[in-house]
Formats: structure tokens, sequence, C-alpha cells
């Protein structure tokens, strides 16, 4: 596999925009080109077979669709380049990478306007290395350029007001249909403008921009923006930094949040900070997924680009993984559940409250041979016990403690042998 910089075969009019010449000022309409004046009439609407209607193109999930934005929003440091850079290799080469199959094989162009080129050559290649994947598997069809060397800005505010830079969007999408890209990643979409987060009405021209650029080039859009602080408490996508206008113009908006230390302990999960949840937070041309929350694991990936006898000192990548959280019934069997009542059923009061001494975890944990004082253990045996009351192999009654103040205590309910296979 050879690791060569990725070429910018992007057309002469971006390259123009390169450092190598002075950047276009950013304007509005000329003053003595003023705007046709539009006809505006209403369009009696016809009757069509709904059959006839062409199907909406998704092309990853429910998250990318041609002719629209969508936007992923997160907190720093979590993983949000390195998921969509996963998710962008996933597209070119039409494999299931990270747990989403992509509707088909596409051409993604992916602008990173903050990190350098060969920064993002270490993550478009250690993604690459970590699955197994080849220059024939690129074929082409992934396109990388860095805010470093192309300024990509398309509308600026100033005293003279909101100006919209008319020569780089008309240089952008005349890249995205000369090279017949599919999909276009701004990462971030705060760096792809300078005006004021915070003005809804400035917000909602950039959005407007990027939106109209997907509906005329019949591409998709995704907008990669950060999440306003939360005092450590889980982010929404209505925690997106600025105005709301962004997401009011998105047509599918996730958002990233990484494990707490507290869901690490509860997990089993030794090094929480390398893993992250994806929840949807916005669909409006769909409705919410099933399978709800996915999660993902940061694998470090050695570029083995150290020195000559020394590779271990080169650089480490971390790469997007899917991650599966623990299944409390994973080599769980209905024997196992009918010696978890028999246990129950053999002492007790047994209390809900896993703080207490005569806690009902303790003699299932032992009838299945854990170790209710070991945290992972003790997590499994908690989950069991939620699902089997959720299903009536227990059940939570009130009783008198040895003080005679009502508890909740658990007993055993619906006996194992009705269970099913």
């Amino acid at each position: 596999m050879r690791h060569e910089p990725f070429s910018d075969d992007l057309g002469e009019a971006l390259r123009a925009l390169g450092p190598e010449r002075a950047w276009p000022p950013l304007r509005g309409r000329a003053e003595d080109d003023p705007p046709a004046r539009p006809t505006i009439k209403a369009t009696r609407f016809e009757w069509i077979e709904p059959s006839a209607i062409p199907v909406r193109e998704w092309l990853l999930g429910r998250h990318l669709i041609r002719k629209f934005i969508s936007a992923t929003v997160s907190p720093g440091g979590i993983g949000k380049s390195s998921l969509v850079i996963a998710e962008a290799l996933s597209m070119v080469t039409g494999r299931d990478l990270i747990g989403s199959q992509p509707h088909g094989r596409f051409k993604v162009w992916y602008i990173n306007l903050e990190d350098p080129m060969d920064e993002l050559q270490r993550r478009v290649m250690a993604t690459a290395l970590h699955y197994e994947l080849d220059d024939s598997d690129l074929a082409g069809r992934l396109f990388v350029n860095s805010g470093r060397d192309t300024r990509v800005v398309v509308a600026e505010q100033n005293r003279a007001g909101l100006m919209i830079a008319h020569p780089v969007i008309e240089q952008i999408r005349a890249t995205i249909l000369s090279n017949m890209i599919d999909v276009l990643i701004i990462d971030p979409f705060v760096s792809s403008h300078a005006v004021s987060e915070n003005d809804n009405g400035a917000i909602n021209a950039v959005a407007t921009v990027w939106a109209e650029i997907a509906d005329h080039c019949g591409c998709a859009v995704e907008l990669v923006h950060h999440a306003r602080k939360t005092g450590g408490n889980e982010v929404t996508v209505e925690d997106s930094r600025g105005a709301s206008a962004l997401l009011s113009k998105a047509r599918a908006a996730r958002v990233l949040n990484p494990m707490s230390r507290e869901e690490g302990e509860r997990l089993g999960v030794e090094q929480p900070r390398l893993h992250f949840r994806v929840d949807g937070g916005k669909a409006n041309l769909a409705p919410p997924a099933s399978d709800g929350s996915k999660w993902f694991k940061l694998a470090s990936v050695p570029l083995g680009n150290g020195p000559p006898g020394m590779l271990d000192y080169g650089d480490s990548v971390g790469v997007v993984t899917a991650w599966e959280k623990p299944d409390p019934f994973e080599s769980v069997t209905l024997a196992d559940l009918q010696a978890a009542q028999m246990a129950v059923r053999a002492g007790g009061p047994w209390h809900e409250n896993v703080q207490a001494r005569e806690w009902v975890g303790r003699p299932i944990a032992h009838a299945l041979r854990l170790n209710p004082d070991d945290k992972r253990d003790r997590e499994k045996v908690k989950g069991l016990l939620r699902a089997w009351i959720g299903t009536g192999m227990f059940v939570v009654v009130t009783g008198m403690d040895e003080k005679h103040k009502p508890r909740p205590f658990v007993e055993v309910g619906n006996a194992a042998s009705h269970v099913g296979d």
C-alpha cells in the first residue's frame, strides 16, 4: 500500500483560491447588475401517481441525503472528525466499515478547514490501514482539502452588512459538478463563514448557501458543528453553538457525547474516554431510527512512519470503530434464571436497594457464579434484574425493614419454567 500525498485534482478554478494568489474580496451583487424582477405566480398542482414519484436518495443511513444539508454536533476532542472520515471511506468503498451500510459507492469531498494536509493524510491513511484498504479501494473517489491551503469562506459580516462570496460559491459548485461529487463534508461549519454565530439571520443565510449548493449540485452536504459548553451535562442538538438557524435548515442532525466515567464503570469499560455515543436529534425526512444510539470506540493505529529501525516511535492515530455495549444476557440461560429464583426463595427478605447489605443481587450473583463486589459483575446483575423484573420473573413489593419503615423488597414472581425457549 503506497503512502502518497493525496492529489489536489479539483480543477483550476479552486486552485486559484490557494495562498499563491490574493483572496478575492467578499461581495454581493454588483450595483450595476441589478437582479431581474422575479415573476411570482401560483403553480397548479398536477395529479401524479405516487408510485411514479422518485424515491428519496439516501446515501448513508438516514443521515445523508441528496439535495439537503445534514449536521453533526459535538463537543471538541471526542472524535467527530475521525467519525466523518471513517464514514467518507465507507461511502467511497461502498462498504459498511462502522455499522452503517452506504446505499452505493460514492465520491466524497472532505474539506477540513482547521488541520494541515499532513494531519489529514495521517487520519485518512490510519483509517485505511485499520480497515485494510488500498489505492484501488479509493479509486479516485476521495477528495481532501485543508483550509490551511484552500480558504473556503462563503459569507462575511462587516460594517457594510452581510456579504455573500458568490465567486467562492460558484467555484465550489463547479468543482462538485466537474468531479461528480456525491457528498461534501465541511469540517467545521464555523470556519466556512465570517459572520456572528449568534446572529440568526446571518447564520440562516450561510446555511442557505450550503443548502442551495446541495440542491443545485444534487449532492449531500454534511456540516460538522461545535457544541456549546454544557457544564458536564450531556449535549443535545439544541446545544449547538450559536444561532439555531443551522439546525432549522438541516434536514437531519445528530449529536456526539463522550462516555462518562460513571457509565464506563457501570459497563466495565477500562478507558471510557475512548468511547462515544451518537444519537439522532432531528430527522425531518425519516422516522426516528429504531436501533437507538450507536456507540463507537477510538482504536489507536500506528502509521509505521518512525525512523528506520525505530518504527515504534512513529505516529499513532485514533480511528473510529463500531462498539457494542455489553449485553447482560450474554451466556445467560433459562437454567441460570431458575437458579437465581431458587437462591432468592431460599433466603430474604431481600432489598431492592443495591446499597443495602441484604441486596437481592447478592444471592443472584452467587447463583450465577458472579462476584457482587466486582463492578462489572454487579452491573451485569443489575441489568439482568431490571430485565427480569420487567418480565415478571421477579416483583418489587413494599415491606417493613428492621426499623419498621416501609422499604421496597424483591421477591420471586412468575416461575422460570413458564418462560419459553
